[in-house]
């Protein structure tokens, strides 16, 4: 495992357009799927440990998200050749088990993840409904042995977008595992 800190997208820079299939029942998703919708992006896998660490609470927060107005889309890019773990079978198995009631794609080309320079897992993005980067940064302070998930700073992220609250500006970044990149 190779901790990584994701980089930070300038707040306001337009979210990149994508099309993925759902791995949980095979439906093109598209970014313009959400057109006047403020959506949560991250890039996660399966068997990242952070991402272990933190999948239930995410789910919760999306759903409750959802409830809000605001729509989740979650993407695995790892080279599912050497992570057979992350691939399509298997992140459809970890969705039906985890109750997603939100995309989770699979992103084979890398394309997307290098789009949005997402660097690990979680790397998280928050965009407001013209799709303007609102929030860029960790879920919340606990890591893998330390501490219950419980999403602070993304969930204070998403109810001040709500409110209409200027963009926060003192966000820590996202760490976690490396996207693993083909070769």
């Amino acid at each position: 495992m190779v901790l990584t800190k994701s980089t930070q997208m300038a707040i306001g820079s337009a979210a990149p357009d994508f099309s993925l299939t759902d791995t949980r029942d095979g439906q093109s998703v598209a970014l313009s799927d959400y057109a006047g919708k403020p959506v949560l992006i991250v890039f996660m896998c399966n068997h990242c440990p952070y991402v272990v660490h933190l999948v239930d609470a995410l789910a919760n927060l999306a759903h409750e998200f959802a409830e809000s107005g605001i729509a989740t889309v979650t993407i695995s890019s790892n080279d599912s050749a050497s992570y057979p773990q992350d691939g399509p079978d298997k992140m459809a198995s970890l969705a039906q088990q985890k109750g997603f009631r939100f995309p989770y794609c699979f992103d084979e080309t890398q394309e997307v993840a290098k789009a949005y320079d997402a660097v690990c897992t979680p790397d998280i993005f928050l965009f407001d409904a013209q799709h303007g980067l609102y929030y860029r940064g960790q879920f919340d302070d606990t890591r893998p042995g330390a501490g219950v998930a419980h999403g602070g700073d993304l969930k204070a992220a998403g109810l001040a977008l709500l409110a209409g609250e200027p963009a926060p500006d003192n966000t820590r970044p996202s760490v976690g595992c490396s996207i693993k990149w083909k070769n």
